[in-house]
């Protein structure tokens, strides 16, 4: 099943800060003063645990996992924090305040790249189209970037996908002029006519599109489907400590993604009362984001020799984000990925 989001709720798309050093200072205050938990008091009978995510699609599963108690079945009380980016949140994860977080693959890199020692041990969502590039009639092909003003949040997710796209033509950067916006506000100046490229998703998109009948689309995430994925990972501590809490958390998401596909409705009103938006819009509007399975994730974490495989799309981005001077340091990636939990499902 895919989904893809038409409300303001992207919050995770709209700061996502790759840059190693952003990642270490924007956050600071979260060690101090987390924000609200979204659960109820621990159990004693339950191990706990608290993941930082944003406010995001990506997270349909895990709030059916949560209204549903699949975690709570499965020994484990978890509290679920909500950041304006997860990179917010590395402080606290990196001194074990927090025990998971749910990072996009940029953030992946920047967290590795920091020290942090942390293991991924599930997929939670791939980009299958959901963000794109808008272009006036005039630009006929990303060549034709050369030279032009292009609306992206710098240090967003955006931003690293155009950075991905010019590399394709061997473009930089300096190629271009980075006008520095959110992707609502890129969209609506691609609207105005103010600028010529724009990055962006849905609705802002669409509402762009109707006004600039000589815009379209001219490249989007499914030409590159691995480029945007989130994740879910645990400190390494906490699987050593708690793997038996790890599992049922991997074993409650994939219960969830059932639950969505043999009890549509009330899955749907569940999330979409968790982000603020109508369960209409979040059956019609979510298909540019992929909800991976349990067979798509033993494949991305488990099977080396797939094209899916997760490390290999990971390792490329970071030797990218080094390239591009997003980070300083290449991380090392070989046991980022531990596909036991996934694998231990039928």
């Amino acid at each position: 099943m895919s989904y893809f989001p038409s409300h303001h709720r992207w919050t995770r798309r709209q700061a996502l800060w790759f840059m190693a050093g952003a990642v270490g200072t924007a956050g600071l205050h979260a060690c101090s003063k987390l924000p609200q938990s979204s659960s109820a008091t621990n159990s004693t009978n339950l191990t706990p645990a608290t993941i930082a995510v944003t406010s995001w699609i990506g997270n349909t599963a895990l709030y059916i996992a949560e209204e549903k108690n699949f975690f709570r079945d499965e020994g484990l009380n978890l509290t679920v924090r909500t950041f304006g980016t997860v990179a917010e949140s590395f402080p606290a994860f990196s001194v074990g305040q927090l025990q998971a977080v749910a990072p996009v693959t940029s953030e992946v890199v920047a967290l590795a790249a920091q020290g942090t020692d942390y293991r991924i041990v599930a997929v939670m969502d791939t980009s299958s189209g959901a963000d794109a590039i808008l272009a006036q009639g005039s630009i006929s092909s990303i060549e034709d970037f050369k030279g032009k003003r292009i609306a992206v949040q710098r240090g967003g997710v955006g931003h690293f996908f155009l950075l991905q796209i010019l590399a394709e033509v061997g473009m930089r950067e300096q190629d271009v002029t980075i006008v520095d916006t959110t992707p609502e506000a890129g969209a609506a100046a691609f609207e105005a006519g103010n600028v010529e490229i724009a990055y962006s998703y849905p609705p802002y998109i669409d509402s762009a599109l109707a006004v600039q009948k000589n815009g379209r689309i001219i490249y989007d995430s499914s030409k590159m489907p691995t480029a945007i994925a989130d994740v879910y990972a645990f400190s390494t501590d906490f699987i050593q400590t708690h793997p038996e809490a790890v599992q049922g958390f991997v074993r409650s998401i994939f219960s969830a993604l059932d639950f969505l596909q043999s009890n549509e409705g009330e899955a749907l009103a569940i999330a979409a009362k968790r982000l603020e938006m109508t369960p209409q819009d979040l059956a019609t509007q979510l298909e540019g984001v992929n909800l991976p399975d349990l067979a798509t994730n033993q494949e991305m974490l488990g099977n080396p020799e797939s094209d899916l495989y997760l490390l290999k799309p990971l390792t490329a981005l970071a030797e990218f984000l080094q390239d591009q001077n997003q980070i300083e340091t290449l991380p090392d990636l070989s046991n980022l990925i531990d596909p036991q939990f996934v694998m231990a499902l039928n």
